[in-house]
């Protein structure tokens, strides 16, 4: 999140996405990728550095129900484990 901001001050003082880049290594490791993109946000006019929602699926799936089947599993058969 530090690192969008940075950016985007570098992006509203005119600062070019090498010159942003060059700076930020220089305090923070920044890849030159990650600034040419907030750099294409910033002139599509997303003006907003929080990421925006996705329609991943959830980056867990430990669910009740999930534990439950895998102890049922495991107490139907040793051997998995």
């Amino acid at each position: 999140m530090e690192q969008r901001v940075s950016i985007k001050f570098c992006f509203k003082l005119g600062k070019t996405e090498t010159e942003t880049h060059e700076m930020l290594v220089k305090v923070d490791a920044v890849s030159k990728k990650c600034v040419f993109e907030w750099f294409k946000r910033f002139r599509d006019g997303k003006e907003d550095v929080k990421d925006e929602p996705r329609s991943a699926r959830p980056p867990t799936s430990t669910t009740t129900d999930n534990i439950e089947r895998v102890r049922r599993m495991l107490a139907d058969d040793r051997r998995l484990l």
